[in-house]
């Protein structure tokens, strides 16, 4: 897809990948919706990158906040051609790790914002792309949903991260071949470790465990 003059949608835009991801498709002449929770960052990002970002606050997790954000980004920039999700969370809980089991909300608070909330924007990102004029090649837009490494080579107290980032993997064949006739290509990336803010939230055990 060319960049230039093209509308992008980034989840966890705020930091790490995402606003590295903003500052790129900025330098290539694109535009960005930057989404995120963290309004402060996100609205410095959006200042510091100028007039082709926009800061949306957007929690990817919920139904209402997802579709809300998405027609936003069409308000503001008048189409959406490119979704990138980076938003996720990645703590580290054992299953035994002090002879209990965990709590079985923080598991699925993971899969809830890492999976979940992935296919929640995918929906809505992939119903706004379908009305765009196809370009000469019959592309209407692409969607790009980050996993990770830990969907195939994890490491203990990872569980609820590797399954969250495998189900992005997953998900993500079956509707390329759905989309595919739109003009809308679907891909998963699988990138390995980056100190980002999510791998220094990280406990240092699990730090040194993923050198």
């Amino acid at each position: 897809m060319k960049i230039d003059h093209r509308v992008f949608f980034i989840t966890g835009g705020a930091s790490g990948l995402g606003a590295a991801t903003a500052c790129m498709l900025i330098a290539a002449g694109g535009r960005v919706a930057i989404a995120d929770l963290n309004r402060e960052k996100g609205e410095a990002l959006a200042t510091e990158l100028g007039s082709s970002a926009r800061f949306i606050a957007t929690d990817v997790a919920n139904e209402a906040s997802g579709r809300a954000a998405v027609d936003a980004t069409l308000s503001a920039f008048g189409a959406l051609h490119g979704l990138i999700a980076c938003a996720g969370i990645a703590p580290a809980e054992k299953v035994l790790g002090k002879g209990e089991p965990p709590e079985l909300a923080l598991f699925a608070k993971v899969v809830q914002i890492n999976l979940i909330g992935a296919f929640n924007l995918t929906r809505h990102a992939a119903t706004a792309m379908a009305r765009n004029e196809p370009t000469e090649t019959g592309e209407r837009g692409v969607i790009i949903n980050t996993a990770s490494i830990a969907a195939f080579e994890a490491q203990v107290g990872q569980a609820a991260y590797a399954a969250s980032k495998g189900g992005v993997v997953a998900m993500t064949l079956p509707i390329a071949r759905e989309l595919s006739r739109y003009g809308i290509r679907v891909m998963a990336i699988a990138p390995g470790v980056m100190e980002t803010p999510m791998l220094l939230d990280m406990p240092q055990a699990v730090q040194d465990s993923l050198d």
